[in-house]
């Protein structure tokens, strides 16, 4: 396989299945799943990749195994993040931003949170980013434990074992191993659609609510505002 293109070699999936194995996997699959500090790795590419290795025999191991383990890495990942947010609470939301930390990163996955409920366990494991702190918002917003554990388990199994066994089943076609560079690298842009739509969104509604505002005179009453006084009389 040839080394991914797209940034330092501690973001390329081969680089780092071949370096740390099957154990470095798993550690940042733990990582992107609930700490803070993970964010920024590269967990769709790693599970095809690592599905791809398993097919053509360079991770020496069952498929199955190497899906168990890795939605059991998924789903504690999940579990250690809910903890820290019940026990950081609404300090989490004062902390200042920092190298690896950005505030937006803690609103943007509330907001996540706040607009899907409990299924946003499932459906942010593959948003990324937004799938590393919605654990945590769910332990800050205090969501009912067995609820957390129920759809932090479906979305482990369907996002952990699902890509890496799509990795597995796309491993054995030609086309893809004579051009694995250009599919990890559209599995990249893939994943990050999710996070480039809502940035357009928020781009456009901030537009919107900026237009809204040079268009009201000073000191006078938006009719919303007016239609709400009509209304209480």
């Amino acid at each position: 396989m040839n080394t991914l293109a797209l940034g330092p070699s501690w973001l390329d999936p081969d680089y780092l299945i071949t370096t740390f194995g099957l154990i470095g996997v798993l550690v940042i699959v733990f990582a992107e799943s609930g700490l803070l500090i993970g964010f920024f790795l590269p967990g769709d590419s790693l599970l095809f990749t690592t599905g791809l290795l398993v097919t053509t025999g360079k991770i020496d191991m069952p498929l199955w195994l190497v899906c168990t383990l890795i939605v059991m890495a998924a789903v504690i990942g999940d579990q250690v993040g809910y903890l820290f947010g019940r026990k950081v609470g609404p300090a989490l939301f004062k902390r200042p931003d920092s190298r690896l930390f950005k505030q937006e990163n803690v609103e943007k996955a509330h907001d996540f949170f706040e607009k899907y409920g409990p299924k946003s366990l499932v459906l942010a494991r593959f948003v990324p980013i937004v799938r590393t702190f919605t654990p945590i918002i769910a332990g800050v917003s205090r969501m009912n434990y067995r609820s957390f554990v129920t759809f932090n388990v479906i979305g482990g199994v369907l996002w952990g074992a699902g890509v890496t066994l799509l990795g597995a089943a796309l491993g054995k076609v030609e086309f893809v191993h004579k051009n694995i560079e250009a599919i990890l690298i559209l599995i990249v842009l893939i994943s990050v659609v999710p996070i480039a739509v809502e940035f357009l969104r928020a781009r456009s509604k901030n537009k919107k609510s900026a237009a809204a505002a040079d268009s009201t005179p000073d000191g006078e009453i938006p009719p919303s505002s007016r239609g709400g006084r009509h209304a209480k009389r």
